[in-house]
């Protein structure tokens, strides 16, 4: 199981790099977007798609990198006045239910794509992109994200974890009027 935990760790950093590298081709494409419309005074064609889908892209692929380092958002209020077994029983219900979740949209994810791929969808622009490129990013990133859930349970139920990453020792008393 530890070598799950870490095999998946660095499948999620791996992203995490990914998902940093399109954001720089996304600035350094929208500099050459302006160079060549306001310097050059030339129209550009695919710039625009090309950022849109990249950026989307990043989010989804990014995902699994930032529940690895828990980037994102936490309200821990509620799991602050719990004791260490019904924090861990939150945290349990909150992991299951985003994993069910990811998984859903892993599925989804996946069926958008091979339609795409499978009827050579194009996008209306000029550039006519093939879809099924920019559509993969939503069932590999909802898939990697997946297994950094499982990983995450893991790691909860071994106790290589804190719930919430709250230490079990720390309990706010509750406030008495």
């Amino acid at each position: 199981m530890k070598t799950y935990v870490k095999l998946v760790a660095g499948l999620s950093k791996l992203c995490g790099i990914a998902a940093a590298a399109m954001i720089v081709i996304s600035v350094l494409v929208v500099v050459q977007m302006v160079w060549i419309r306001y310097i050059l005074e030339e129209s550009s064609i695919w710039q625009t798609e090309f950022v849109t889908y990249l950026l989307i892209a990043a989010t989804f692929i990014g995902s699994p990198y930032v529940l690895l380092t828990r980037g994102h958002v936490n309200v821990d209020l509620l799991p602050l006045y719990l004791s260490h077994k019904w924090r861990f029983a939150l945290a349990m219900f909150a992991a299951l239910v985003s994993l069910a979740f990811c998984a859903l949209i892993t599925w989804v994810g996946y069926e958008l794509w091979y339609e795409a791929w499978d009827n050579n969808w194009k996008s209306d622009s000029i550039w006519e992109v093939r879809l099924w490129i920019p559509y993969f990013a939503m069932p590999f990133g909802f898939g990697v994200l997946s297994l950094q859930y499982v990983a995450d349970i893991i790691s909860l139920i071994r106790g290589d974890d804190m719930p919430f990453g709250i230490h079990k020792d720390i309990k706010v008393a509750a406030i008495e009027e």
